[in-house]
């Protein structure tokens, strides 16, 4: 481990990304930890007090100034700590829907949860496997029950966890293999699973280009929302494909794009997705809801 000198003013560290992968792993040289619907953030403590930057490295101190108080508090004299800002409902859980009215209006409500030790007084953690490192962690902000938190995990048992994590209606899981050092970017080390869910959206278009599959451009609450592959029995592509208005201009709102035929209004489809993402992600036409 590289000892850096007292001197030194700690600098942001490019965060280890997770890849997002379909199924979780099984074997036994994992840990798996619930993903947090929050904004990924790194604090930082060293002699110039408590730091907080966002997951591109913007400074956001002011902004998580309850947070950055909790970590002055901490008995570090130096350290850079990985986790995820979230506004935790009366339960527990993140409700990220009010994470920005919180940042905004009441910080007080905020709450950090660590999941990771990149640096601890003067010394270089992340060639450690991610076991001691967290192990490091939870000596630092333990009993963990206030403003910072600690992200718990399980070991083992990949495919049990992900269907806890899916009867809870949380938005997914985090797998790290538990020998890995901490390297920025993304890395097969750190595996993200995502759990999908069914919403009833209106179905402004379609697109469909010889050789490709067709695609629906989704809206929610009058905004667009994304777009999803229309996976649909050939009879109800047919009545769908009758729906085009010729000649009918993009609803207002829907980014331009080239080549797609709109729908006259009062089209609603069933459309599956990942869950907690702001724009439709990985998403398939179900079904269509007839008027």
């Amino acid at each position: 481990m590289r000892r850096v000198t007292s001197q030194d003013r700690l600098r942001f560290i490019p965060p280890q990304l997770p890849r997002l992968v379909e199924e979780p792993p099984v074997s036994d040289d994992w840990i798996h930890e619930i993903k947090y619907d929050g904004y990924r953030t790194q604090v930082i403590i060293d002699w110039d007090g408590a730091r907080a930057y966002t997951k591109t490295g913007v400074d956001w101190t002011k902004r998580y100034w309850p947070i950055v108080a909790a970590a002055e508090s901490l008995g570090a004299r130096s350290a850079i700590i990985d986790g995820e800002v979230i506004a935790p409902t009366a339960s527990g859980s993140p409700d990220f829907h009010a994470l920005r009215s919180a940042m905004t209006w009441n910080a007080e409500r905020l709450a950090f949860v660590a999941f990771d030790l990149l640096h601890l007084n003067g010394q270089d953690l992340r060639p450690l496997p991610v076991v001691e490192r967290r192990a490091m962690l939870w000596d630092l902000v333990k009993p963990a029950d206030g403003v910072i938190q600690f992200s718990q995990h399980v070991e083992g048992g990949g495919a049990e966890f992900f269907r806890g994590v899916e009867k809870l209606g949380l938005e997914g899981m985090v797998s790290k293999r538990r020998g890995a050092a901490y390297r920025s970017g993304e890395s097969d080390a750190w595996l993200k699973i995502k759990c999908y869910e069914f919403s009833e959206m209106d179905l402004l278009g379609v697109k469909r280009e010889p050789g490709k599959p067709a695609m629906a451009l989704m809206g929610r609450g009058g905004k667009y929302a994304g777009s999803a592959f229309i996976t649909l029995p050939k009879d109800i592509r047919e009545r769908l494909w009758k729906r085009v208005q010729a000649g009918r201009k993009a609803p207002v709102g829907v980014p331009a794009v080239s080549g797609v035929e709109w729908l006259k209004p009062g089209v609603r489809a069933r459309v599956k997705h990942l869950r907690g993402e702001a724009k439709l992600r990985h998403a398939s036409v179900k079904g269509i809801v007839e008027d």
